[in-house]
């Protein structure tokens, strides 16, 4: 194979790879092929040319040079291609490349011939840390500032949430990469640097879902958006090399984030509904208890707990209706969720139907008043945060 051909053959597969096509795989293709190259060229010249130290280098530098400069200037067009926080993955591909190269450029790449070479490759290498460094500090801008008018009306985990966690567990892949990237910039201890960065990036995440949040008409929504969103953070981090990372303080504090937006939901939903089943305001304006017989006393207070139920009923309807299209994607949250409004509510309610009911069973079309037991109401919070549709709920 001729000099020309052998330079030639890298030099094609280099170019054949877009830079905007490239992934992991073509540059660990690209990265054996170059050493392959070197190590082959460098045995043939040193072959032909032993004891002529000087014909030696310059041969090498000739074969090698074309590919060489291709790999260089492929590099350069990763380097100034548009950034986007896509293509950090492959700026740290090619900046790992460009490292592993180095001592190899070091050993084969000697004498005057190459100097220019070695220099170029010392220089890229610098120029790919510095452009990866600034795509990543656009990632955590972008993510603080991410404006996607993506509304999910149900309230359940937002692209921009799973894009950004699955984001960061790519990141997690490239560990030793990324801290060899903050020594280049002398950013003092990787690991609390690269803490530090990623507990920035949760930061702004968590400051643009707050933002989100409020473009909820109804702060119960708010609140469970928030809830679902920041459980799903917390389990995601969990699951991965994040914790470690963050630590057991920063997951505690989110876990009780997500529980504080819980009861929040809570609050908001069913604190007005609750009312209806306390006996507060339904004595008399005369002083007389309810249930007592003194004539028209018992008439008022017997209206007064019909109003009470069909209060209820209403509430209660409209809770479910709209709160069954509303979302809670985590199986187990979603359980402890209706599970800790089942507990308020079922006592309150079968507290309230032991006490009241026989008044309205005795009186005229007490069906009107009374529409549910409490194992309806039970069958019916089993049907909320299921994100159905109104028109699924009609069937």
């Amino acid at each position: 194979m001729s000099r020309e051909t052998r330079a030639a053959v890298l030099e094609q597969s280099l170019r054949k790879l877009g830079v905007e096509k490239l992934g992991k795989e073509d540059v660990q293709r690209m990265q054996w092929e170059v050493k392959l190259l070197f190590a082959g060229e460098k045995k043939v010249c040193d072959q032909i040319f032993e004891g002529v130290d000087s014909l030696k280098e310059q041969c090498f530098a000739d074969v090698t040079g074309t590919s060489v400069a291709v790999l260089l200037s492929f590099g350069e067009a990763i380097a100034k291609s548009k950034r986007s926080p896509e293509k950090l993955f492959v700026l740290l591909d090619m900046y790992e490349l460009m490292r592993e190269l180095q001592p190899e450029m070091e050993t084969n790449f000697q004498g005057k011939y190459c100097m220019e070479m070695r220099e170029s490759v010392v220089v890229l290498t610098k120029r790919l840390a510095q452009t990866a460094q600034e795509t990543f500090g656009d990632f955590e801008e972008a993510v603080e500032k991410d404006a996607t008018k993506t509304a999910v009306l149900d309230g359940t985990v937002h692209p921009l949430t799973s894009y950004v966690i699955n984001y960061v567990k790519f990141l997690f892949d490239y560990q030793s990469t990324l801290k060899q990237l903050f020594q280049e910039f002398d950013e003092g201890d990787a690991d609390a640097r690269l803490t530090v960065v990623t507990t920035r990036i949760m930061q702004a995440l968590q400051s643009n879902l707050d933002g989100k949040s409020k473009q909820y008409k109804d702060p119960a929504l708010t609140q469970l958006f928030l809830m679902n969103n920041i459980h799903y953070i917390v389990r995601s981090v969990r699951r991965s090399e994040a914790k470690d990372l963050l630590g057991d303080d920063w997951v505690q504090i989110h876990r009780r984030i997500v529980q504080q937006h819980a009861n929040q939901y809570k609050r908001i939903s069913w604190s007005k509904i609750l009312q209806c089943l306390t006996i507060q305001g339904l004595s008399s304006s005369s002083g007389g208890q309810l249930g007592s017989d003194s004539g028209s006393n018992s008439g008022l207070s017997r209206a007064m707990v019909k109003e009470r139920f069909k209060t209820f009923n209403i509430q209660f309807e409209e809770l479910h209706q709209r709160q069954s299209q509303w979302s809670v994607p985590d199986s187990e949250l979603r359980e402890s969720l209706r599970l800790a409004v089942a507990e308020v509510l079922l006592p309150a309610f079968r507290s309230f139907i032991r006490r009241f009911g026989p008044m309205i069973e005795n009186g005229k079309n007490p069906q009107k008043y009374i529409r549910f037991s409490p194992e309806d109401l039970e069958r019916m919070l089993a049907e909320f945060f299921e994100g159905k549709t109104w028109s699924e709920q009609k069937r």
